[in-house]
């Protein structure tokens, strides 16, 4: 008989970040970490799963890991996925336990909160605020009676788990994942995370130099509905991504967001919909190959430079 093996699958930005930090508070185990940059999320290829393991996911499409979830769970494994993106076609099976919610201002944070009857609701907060779901964090933090600057607090170190995921590759983020997973892990209390581990003021210093240099970028594209803005080919870049797109959204609330960032002869690109409107982003980006996410906030991978000017047309069709 196999030794019994557990499995940590999640995404490496805020969201999958606190949602497992919140689960691990409520039910501490060791378990191998799977884990990667954020648009790495066909992360349920990277394991053989076997009889009777334990599978925990966290914010990553089940679309995207059909094919592994069905390995693992024909091989007997046990699966316990949290996630708030496209589903595809949930399978019926005892030893699958989903909790699903694709609901525009829901993020997996906030899922495993709910399901944890917000015993650590706080990291649910800095996960929601790190998935630029501003209104829906604030709500969230209300019961917490937490001061203006503690819930700003909060929200600067979600942007900053945020920011560290974005890269070609986790050899361009300044943290890896696990890494930070495993810094959080002690902390109940966010802010005394926030407080007393160095990751924090380095991802924010960094954070702000990056997006001071991406403001400076000239949009390619600009209407009343739509703005798109390519940046250069340079690890920075790709790491502002996700901040600048949600940056832009903030200050342009009734605008849809694009931006384009070269990689490796193609491009990724971040789709944001208009905040007053947060709504068919997933769609957009569902037309292109390489493309998914949320109504809110999707993406597209590995675009070719010939398909940029109908992502610019599909995006002012959705949005004129």
């Amino acid at each position: 008989m196999g030794t019994l093996r557990f499995y940590d699958i999640f995404n490496g930005d805020a969201d999958g970040l606190c949602a497992l930090q919140q689960l691990r508070l409520a039910e501490p185990r060791e378990a191998t970490l799977v884990t990667g940059t954020k648009r790495d999320i066909a992360l349920l290829d990277r394991i053989d799963a076997g009889p009777d393991d334990r599978l925990t996911v966290l914010d990553v499409s089940m679309r995207t890991n059909a094919g592994g979830l069905a390995r693992a769970l024909a091989a007997g494994a046990h699966v316990q996925w949290f996630d708030h993106h496209q589903t595809g076609t949930v399978p019926e099976d005892p030893r699958l336990e989903a909790h699903l919610d694709l609901a525009p201002g829901v993020c997996t944070s906030l899922i495993v909160d709910h399901h944890l009857g917000g015993r650590f609701r706080a990291w649910g907060v800095v996960g929601a605020f790190g998935d630029n779901l501003t209104d829906s964090a604030r709500t969230a933090a209300q019961p917490l009676g937490l001061p203006h600057d503690a819930v700003q607090k909060l929200k600067r170190l979600g942007e900053c788990l945020n920011y560290n995921a974005y890269g070609s590759a986790v050899e361009e983020l300044l943290f890896h994942p696990e890494d930070l997973h495993r810094r959080m892990r002690s902390h109940v209390d966010p802010l005394a995370f926030a407080e007393r581990d160095p990751t924090f003021p380095a991802l924010d210093r960094a954070r702000t130099e990056d997006l001071l240099r991406a403001l400076t970028v000239v949009p390619v594209l600009e209407t009343s509905g739509v703005a798109a803005v390519m940046l250069p080919d340079e690890p920075w870049s790709r790491r502002v991504s996700g901040t600048l797109a949600n940056r832009l959204t903030a200050d342009h609330p009734t605008r849809a967001h694009a931006v384009f960032v070269p990689d490796g002869g193609r491009y990724t690109v971040s789709l944001r919909a208009p905040r007053s409107h947060p709504l068919g982003a997933d769609r957009v980006a569902s037309e292109f190959s390489g493309g998914g996410g949320r109504a809110a906030a999707a993406g597209i991978n590995g675009l070719p430079e010939s398909e940029v000017p109908r992502v610019l047309a599909a995006l002012q069709q959705a949005y004129p």
